[in-house]
């Protein structure tokens, strides 16, 4: 017998929309509410919900890489669905692992990070090959059925993990970027059952529960004291070099017996800590917390652009460079407090008091007719 009821249906969808306010999808759900809200609830109730046509496309900042975005009424079941398993792998996951969980994130992760290169003299940095596309769903699924679920919530845990979204999706935006991805990396070229699409709440769960498995391995069997995760990019701490090169080989070895995985060899970074740690868009010091160069470059290709009449407006593929108004317009002002609040939102986390004070007085031009720095440059307003 069914325990759903219509207002987790409901809440779920609040969950979602926090995220995809005025998108198309969301917006013609949101014409017949009500009754999208009940079939979905009496589709799921029955057991006769299967996940719809997904968007795919490519997004080419800050990389490359295909997407598969649900639509709206299966990114409400993906919530729904999350919601239920965060109860109980929450106090199975490790504490430091930090993509995609409450109370965590990438901030966090750094913070953390900066502890731990206080306490240790060298750092190992390794990554997963090719992950999402060789996540394997059997095995993520037979991890999922060592959890204590109902049989509701397990029928549409299958039906999430083994939807393939190459059998049913549109394409969108400019076609010549799909040949510019490689085929590792595309759900196109994966085997059966291989494979997450990016762009969708449960991958990104799902991840975390498959490498929680090396996660558990990596505290308990290898007994690592100072070990950090987000998503698939893990560190490790030591004052011991060679321990960190014999814990990267049993890693690996674990990944390819046990998860079908394996570390991509050409990103392994290992070296002392004091040189920095390049780590989420930061370089993490013992003593100090710098951004990484790029992020800074980016924001001063954007304030020239500015400056010379243009801005650029972000869609899902692309940034697209439009031209200002003569006198810009409170819109084409407000969207480059966006812009700019977001990135000194990345600054403040790293000690950029002296980048952050000489992009304002260097860099701004025009923008200093309307915009005014706060709180020692931490982040800006309209100009009164």
């Amino acid at each position: 017998m069914s325990n759903l009821s219509l207002n987790e249906v409901l809440q779920a969808y609040i969950s979602c929309r926090k995220n995809k306010r005025n998108t198309v999808n969301q917006i013609k759900f949101e014409l017949s509410m009500e009754n999208n809200l009940y079939n979905l609830y009496t589709e799921l109730r029955n057991r006769t919900y299967l996940p719809g046509r997904s968007i795919c496309f490519v997004v080419t900042y800050p990389k490359l890489r295909e997407i598969f975005a649900a639509d709206f009424k299966d990114r409400v079941v993906h919530h729904l669905l999350v919601s239920r398993l965060e109860l109980y792998y929450e106090k199975r996951f490790i504490y430091d692992s930090y993509a995609c969980r409450k109370n965590k994130g990438a901030h966090k992760a750094v913070s953390r990070l900066r502890k731990f290169s206080r306490q240790n003299e060298y750092y190992l940095q390794i990554d997963v090959k090719n992950f999402f596309t060789s996540i394997d769903k059997n095995i993520l699924y037979s991890i999922f059925l060592k959890g204590k679920f109902n049989e509701e919530t397990v029928s549409l845990l299958k039906k999430i993990i083994f939807h393939d979204p190459t059998s049913n999706y549109y394409l969108k935006g400019d076609r010549n970027l799909f040949r510019k991805i490689p085929p590792s990396k595309s759900l196109f070229y994966t085997p059966k059952n291989k494979g997450l699409p990016i762009g969708n709440l449960t991958s990104q769960f799902f991840a975390n529960v498959y490498l929680n498995e090396v996660d558990q391995y990596i505290k308990r069997t290898l007994k690592v004291k100072h070990y950090i995760r987000y998503v698939d990019d893990m560190i490790l701490l030591s004052d011991d070099k060679k321990q960190l090169l014999k814990w990267r080989n049993e890693i690996n070895g674990f990944l390819t017996e046990k998860l079908k995985l394996s570390l991509h060899p050409g990103k392994d970074r290992i070296g002392a800590v004091e040189n920095g740690i390049d780590f989420l868009g930061y370089i993490v010091r013992p003593n100090y917390i710098l951004s990484r160069r790029r992020v800074a470059g980016n924001l001063k290709k954007k304030l020239n652009l500015f400056n010379k009449g243009y801005y650029l407006l972000s869609n899902n593929q692309k940034q697209i460079s439009l031209p200002l108004s003569s006198n810009p317009t409170d819109e084409e002002i407000a969207r480059m407090l966006t812009t700019v609040n977001s990135y000194y939102g990345h600054f403040k986390h790293a000690d950029t008091y002296n980048l952050r004070k000489n992009l304002y007085e260097n860099r701004m031009g025009k923008l200093k007719n309307y915009l005014e720095p706060v709180d020692n440059y931490a982040h800006f307003r309209i100009a009164k």
